[in-house]
């Protein structure tokens, strides 16, 4: 098997592209960061992009906001090795600078796969880079934080990144406060798994561009 599309484990998808050039931070990357968790985890994190220590372990999270993560899962009774984290990019931009179009063009094919091999309950985007890339909406995380969107057939929960929180402690609060929400939408999410029996109805957003904003809240 040489076609990444056709992996069926992340093990699979890893080897088929750890040698990926489809962009050029290709050649300033030290490791491709796929991700690291559960395969099969009801939550999925999504973030922006690997950071300096992501792109020397080759693992997503491991810095201060990785610990601030942390904490927070085990405030609803999760553990890093129960979830699934990820980045909207695979390899670390320069100086950390924001992903460019052609960047995000390139990888977020491999993070849908990702997606469909690890069919996780809930998508948690943090931040408003991974937040506009996956829902594509130009609505920001402060509108739309905390809250459950369906889109596409998937549940979202849009979150601040740790790492701002981090540098503005005032958000610390507010994410805390979004993490006993994201507790309550998983319960409601895993009832609705085990009572569906029909396929889910999509409800169009009002206009294009604006998810569809469904939930306890």
């Amino acid at each position: 098997m040489e076609d990444w599309r056709e992996a069926r484990t992340l093990e699979e998808l890893y080897e088929l592209i750890k040698g990926c050039r489809s962009c050029p931070l290709a050649e300033t990357r030290t490791n491709l960061v796929l991700g690291s968790g559960d395969d099969n985890a009801e939550i999925m994190f999504v973030g922006e992009a690997p950071g300096y220590h992501e792109d020397r372990q080759g693992l997503p999270f491991v810095g201060p906001a990785g610990q601030f993560l942390d904490q927070l899962l085990r405030s609803i009774g999760l553990k890093r090795s129960q979830v699934y984290i990820a980045n909207t990019l695979k390899c670390r931009p320069p100086e950390n600078r924001d992903p460019l179009p052609e960047e995000l063009a390139a990888c977020t094919p491999y993070l849908f796969k990702q997606i469909e091999i690890i069919r996780p309950r809930i998508i948690c985007t943090l931040g408003n880079h991974a937040t506009k890339t996956l829902l594509r909406t130009s609505a920001g995380i402060s509108q739309l934080h905390g809250k459950l969107i369906r889109k596409g057939g998937l549940a979202y929960v849009p979150l601040f990144h740790p790492a701002a929180a981090l540098h503005k402690p005032p958000l610390k609060a507010v994410l805390i406060e979004d993490f006993q929400r994201l507790g309550e939408h998983l319960e409601a999410e895993r009832v609705r798994w085990r009572n569906e029996e029909r396929p889910v109805e999509e409800v169009p957003a009002e206009e294009e561009g604006q998810p569809e904003q469904m939930g306890l809240f």
